[in-house]
């Protein structure tokens, strides 16, 4: 992808897009090293004697019981595996670059809180297919698939007021007159908000981000006090015109249905594939119901969940662009628009010009050239 844009000349010079490839090439080599040591172990705890071992801790007691406690261990398993690239691409690449903000002992707290959470989110699913099996044997492919599709539903709802918390501090913009502004740009918006809130992301980091989250009642816009103490308000007033485009533009809540519907087919998915013996007998499980399949589940939905990365990223990407105009147009303020994604870009050290792969499978959003080249084709 080229840097640089012919009609207003250079946008960042080639020192810039040096040192931005020379921070991102090995975090994507860390990602791939670690979505391959994850498709590993479960590999080996759905077909290989390790899953056997680990099975034989909790087998013995009630099928709910090893379901919980066999859900608990696998996640447990595979998060201890990726403790080691998480460290390095958390802590140590992060604080070499200067931009983590966090102790050692943070950043392990973090990681903690976030195993525990995974763990969580392992066990109620799969606790509930397999108890799906269990209570309903002719029709538990369908009672799964919407349960799936309800726990999809629920912690995208929950999210904001349950685990965001868990990592962050949220407090109403201070800043009356900013506040101001920023609800009458919400109500040019169509999609008028109570409050605008501002995460403590400083002590984690020295990078400047927005986001929306949540559905109903919990959809919230969230600014990073990094943005707020580095960027100036017109950059402010742009992030949050694009946070308010995604909200217009209702990109949470469709992207929620998709999930939800994404779950429903994987559910129906694992149907299928129950149906073959042989596989059932590869996993050492007596059938669907059995606990000794959560590992190829887990297994199964990682690879989907690759094989689909680039369409879904694909449409995060044309979302963003769609944000992208939306927020130009709300503001009219082209000069802001360039300025805050030519700063973030830097500030933020984006990849500004990645390779395809890493573009196809990582990227949520288009490379700062992409988008400073959409903004001036709208002047």
């Amino acid at each position: 992808m080229d840097s640089t844009l012919s009609s207003g000349g250079q946008i960042f010079d080639s020192g810039q897009v040096e040192r931005a490839r020379r921070y991102h090439r090995p975090a994507y080599l860390a990602r791939v090293i670690g979505i391959a040591l994850g498709l590993l172990v479960l590999g080996l705890l759905s077909f290989g004697a390790l899953g056997d071992w680990l099975f034989g801790l909790v087998d013995g007691v009630p099928w709910w019981g090893e379901a919980i406690a066999f859900s608990a261990l696998v996640s447990l398993v595979g998060s201890l595996v990726a403790t080691p690239i998480a460290f390095w691409r958390g802590y140590l690449h992060e604080r070499r670059w200067g931009f983590s903000t966090q102790t050692l002992g943070g950043w392990l707290s973090d990681r903690a809180k976030g195993v525990a959470i995974g763990m969580a989110l392992t066990v109620i699913p799969m606790f509930g297919l397999v108890a799906s099996v269990h209570l309903f044997p002719s029709w538990w492919p369908l009672v799964a698939a919407l349960g799936g599709a309800a726990i999809v539903f629920v912690v995208t709802f929950l999210a904001p007021v349950l685990l965001e918390p868990v990592f962050n501090r949220f407090a109403p913009l201070r800043d009356d007159g900013l506040a101001e502004d920023l609800r009458q740009l919400a109500d040019r918006a169509g999609v008028p908000v109570r409050d605008v809130l501002v995460a403590d992301a400083s002590r984690r980091t020295t990078k400047r981000n927005a986001y929306v989250s949540g559905i109903g009642n919990t959809r919230r816009v969230v600014l990073w006090d990094t943005l707020l103490d580095r960027g100036a308000p017109g950059e402010v007033r742009l992030v949050v015109a694009h946070e308010l485009g995604h909200r217009r533009f209702r990109h949470v809540a469709i992207g929620t249905a998709i999930a939800m519907g994404g779950t429903a087919l994987f559910v129906l998915g694992l149907w299928v594939l129950f149906q073959w013996d042989q596989l059932l007998a590869a996993i050492g499980a007596d059938g669907p119901g059995d606990p000794r399949v959560i590992p190829f589940v887990l297994f199964a939905g990682t690879v989907a969940e690759l094989a689909l990365r680039p369409f879904a990223l694909a449409l995060s990407r044309r979302w963003e662009r769609d944000a992208d105009r939306f927020s130009l147009e709300l503001t009219g303020d082209p000069e802001a628009y360039e300025e805050t994604h030519r700063n973030l870009a830097l500030s933020n050290l984006g990849d500004l010009d990645p390779p395809k792969a890493a573009y196809l499978f990582f990227f949520s959003h288009p490379t700062a050239p992409e988008r400073l080249a959409a903004g001036r084709s709208q002047d």
